[in-house]
C-alpha cells in the first residue's frame, strides 16, 4: 500500500453534493447508485447493529500496474491494463483485514474496494490523502491521482487501533490537503465529449468511460465520434493533470496507448476482428480476470465497432455487418458500415 490513514465514520462531507448530482441524473443509468445512498449517508450501517465506527484509508498506484496483463493494441485506461483491482486489490485488504482480527479479536472489519457502497474519496480526503480535483479525482500532492482506493471499516475506534510497539495505526495522519488546482482548467478544457458541466462535476452520460464501461446501450450519434479510438475507459483528465505530469513524467511519456499515441493499424485490427467473432462465452473467457470482463460481451463488441469506425478500418467491415442479427447493434452496425464503406468508394 502507498498511503494509510485513519479516520472516524460520519456523515459524508460531500453527501449533499451527492444527492444534487443523483437528483440531476448525472449518474446516467447507473441506479445501484441512487439503491446504495442510505449505506453511503449512513457508514456505520455497513456492520452489524449498525456499529461501524472507523474507516482504515489505503491508496495503491497502479502505474506502473501491479498486476499487468500482456500489452494490447486497443486503448484502455491505466487502471484496465491489468488485472481486474476489485479482486486482487480487495484479497490485499482482506489479508490485512484478517491480522487486525487477529490482533484486535473483539472487533469487527470488513474490506471493500469502490465496488461497494461507500464515498471513498469523501473518506480519503478526510484522511488527508489528497483533495478534490477539478476532474472529481482524488490528488495528492507527491502521489498524483492514478491510485485505486480501499478500505476497511471496524467497530473499533481509531484510538483503539494500536500496533505493537505502542504506535497508533494512523501513522501518516495530517490535516486535509488544501485544494491545489488553482485556476489549471486543463482536465476540463480536454475531455472529447465535455462531460464536465463545471469544475468538480461530472455528467456520467457524457463521459467516455461510462459510454464504454457502465453503459448497456449503443451511445448517441453525436458522441461516437468523440469517443475517438478509446476502447475500454478513459484516462484524458488524468494524464493531462500537472500533478500526474510531476510525478509520473517517465511512465506517461513512454505509455503507448496515451492522448498523443495512436495503436498502430495492423495488430489493432487483428484484435478487433477477434473481438467482434468471438462467441459470447469466448469472449467471456479470453478477458476473464481483467476489468475488461465488465463491460460484457455486447459491450466489448459495441467498443469495438465505434473504434474500428472511428479508425477508419473498412477492413473490419465484413465482420462488423455479420454484427446485425444483434438488434442492439443493428443501428450502430448501419452508422458504422455507412462511414466505413465511404472510405472504400
Amino acid at each position: 500500500m502507498d498511503q494509510c490513514a485513519a479516520v472516524t465514520l460520519q456523515t459524508p462531507l460531500t453527501i449533499d453534493f451527492y444527492k444534487t448530482w443523483l437528483q440531476q441524473n448525472h449518474h446516467g443509468t447507473m441506479a445501484y447508485l441512487t439503491e446504495h445512498l442510505d449505506l453511503k449517508e449512513h457508514p456505520e450501517k455497513m456492520l452489524p447493529a449498525a456499529s461501524a465506527r472507523t474507516a482504515l484509508v489505503f491508496t495503491k498506484h497502479y502505474l506502473p500496474h501491479p498486476r499487468p496483463l500482456a500489452n494490447s493494441a486497443t486503448r484502455r485506461a491505466l487502471y484496465a491494463q491489468g488485472e481486474d483491482y476489485h479482486h486482487w486489490f480487495k484479497s490485499e485488504l482482506n489479508v490485512i483485514a484478517t491480522k487486525l482480527k487477529e490482533k484486535f479479536p473483539d472487533g469487527e472489519f470488513i474490506a471493500m474496494t469502490d465496488s461497494s457502497p461507500v464515498l471513498e474519496r469523501d473518506l480519503a480526503h478526510r484522511a488527508g490523502l489528497g483533495w478534490f480535483g477539478k476532474n472529481t479525482c482524488l490528488i495528492h500532492p507527491k502521489k498524483g491521482s492514478l491510485f485505486f482506493i480501499g478500505e476497511i471499516y471496524t467497530t473499533l475506534s481509531a484510538a483503539n487501533l494500536q500496533t505493537t510497539n505502542g504506535q497508533t495505526a494512523n501513522p501518516f495522519q495530517i490535516e486535509p490537503i488544501p485544494d491545489l488546482c488553482g485556476k489549471c482548467t486543463r482536465c476540463l478544457d480536454i475531455c472529447p465529449t465535455q462531460a464536465f458541466t463545471r469544475a468538480k462535476v461530472l455528467d456520467a452520460n457524457k463521459c467516455i468511460s461510462f459510454l464504454t464501461i457502465e453503459s448497456k446501450t449503443t451511445p448517441p450519434i453525436e458522441l461516437r465520434e468523440k469517443i475517438g479510438d478509446w476502447f475500454f475507459g478513459c484516462d484524458l483528465c488524468q494524464t493531462t493533470c500537472p500533478w500526474n505530469e510531476k510525478v509520473f513524467r517517465h511512465q506517461l511519456q513512454t505509455s503507448p496507448l496515451l492522448s498523443d499515441k495512436v495503436s498502430p493499424r495492423e495488430p489493432l485490427v487483428k484484435e478487433l476482428r477477434e473481438i467482434l467473432t468471438l462467441s459470447g462465452k469466448q469472449l467471456q473467457k479470453k478477458f476473464i480476470g481483467s476489468a475488461l470482463s465488465r463491460a460484457g460481451a455486447f459491450g466489448l463488441r459495441r467498443n469495438a465497432i465505434i473504434v474500428a469506425t472511428n479508425r477508419g478500418l473498412y477492413e473490419l467491415l465484413p465482420e462488423i455487418k455479420n454484427l446485425s442479427q444483434d438488434l442492439r447493434l443493428v443501428e450502430l452496425v448501419e452508422w458504422s458500415s455507412f462511414r466505413l464503406s465511404k472510405l472504400i468508394d
